[in-house]
C-alpha cells in the first residue's frame, strides 16, 4: 500500500515476459521511490557466495520426492485490502468481486495454472503458488538472472496472516535458510539504484 515499503520483486515473475513499460501518472509527493538493479549481476553475486543454494534452486527435481525443487510461494488473504501489509491487496481486489461464489470461478481458473487454494474459516484466502524457477537465462546475452519475488516474500510477506519465513519454500515444502535470503537482499541493496519518479516519466525494462 501507499505508506508500505515494497521489497525487491520481478514483475510478474511467474510468468514469461519480454518486456516491460512503468509509467508515473501522478508523482508522490513525499517518498515513492523506486529502487532498482541488473538481475544477472544479483545472481553471480548470489552463486559467488551461496553456491550450494544455487545448485540446490536450480534442480530439476528432487531425488527424494521426485518433485521439482524451485520454489513454492504461500500467502494469505485478507477479504479486504489492508493498509498495514506490504501485500496489501486482498481477495475481493485480486478476483474484482465481494462474492466468494463469484471468487471461486476465478479460482478455478488459477487451479489451472497449478496454484493450491484454499478458504479459511475467518473469510480469508490461502494461496500456493506451483513449484516456479528462481533463475531465468536471457535467449538474448545468454545471462542467467536472479528472477523471483524470493525477497519480497521473505521480507515483506508479514502481517496478522503471513510468517514471511513460511511464505517461500523449496517446491517439496523444505524451507529456505533464512541467513542466505538476509543476505541476498543485502546483495540486492548494494547493486541497487533508486530514483525519484517525476509526472510522466517511463521506465522500460527488457
Amino acid at each position: 500500500m501507499t505508506n508500505q515499503l515494497i521489497p525487491y520483486h520481478h514483475e510478474l515473475a511467474q510468468s514469461k515476459q519480454d518486456f516491460f513499460f512503468f509509467f508515473c501518472d501522478v508523482a508522490a509527493a513525499q517518498g515513492g521511490e523506486t529502487s532498482i538493479c541488473l538481475s544477472n549481476r544479483v545472481y553471480e553475486q548470489i552463486k559467488a557466495e551461496f553456491p550450494d543454494f544455487i545448485e540446490e534452486i536450480g534442480k530439476s527435481q528432487s531425488i527424494l520426492t521426485a518433485l521439482p525443487i524451485d520454489l513454492k510461494y504461500i500467502r494469505t488473504l485478507s477479504a479486504e485490502d489492508d493498509q498495514t501489509s506490504a501485500i496489501g491487496r486482498g481477495w475481493q481486489s485480486t478476483f474484482l468481486t465481494k462474492d466468494a461464489k463469484v471468487a471461486e470461478t476465478s479460482q478455478e481458473k488459477a487451479k489451472e495454472l497449478g496454484m493450491t487454494l484454499e478458504w479459511l474459516p475467518n473469510g480469508s484466502l490461502k494461496t500456493i503458488s506451483p513449484v516456479l524457477s528462481a533463475t531465468r537465462v536471457d535467449p538474448g546475452t545468454g545471462k542467467t538472472s536472479w528472477l523471483n519475488s524470493i525477497v519480497a516474500a521473505f521480507t515483506g510477506w508479514k502481517d496478522a496472516r503471513n510468517d514471511p519465513t513460511k511464505a517461500v519454500v523449496y517446491g517439496d515444502g523444505t524451507p529456505l535458510n533464512p541467513d542466505v535470503l538476509t543476505r541476498c537482499l543485502a546483495i540486492m541493496d548494494e547493486f541497487s539504484v533508486a530514483f525519484r519518479w517525476e509526472e510522466g516519466d517511463v521506465l522500460f525494462c527488457g
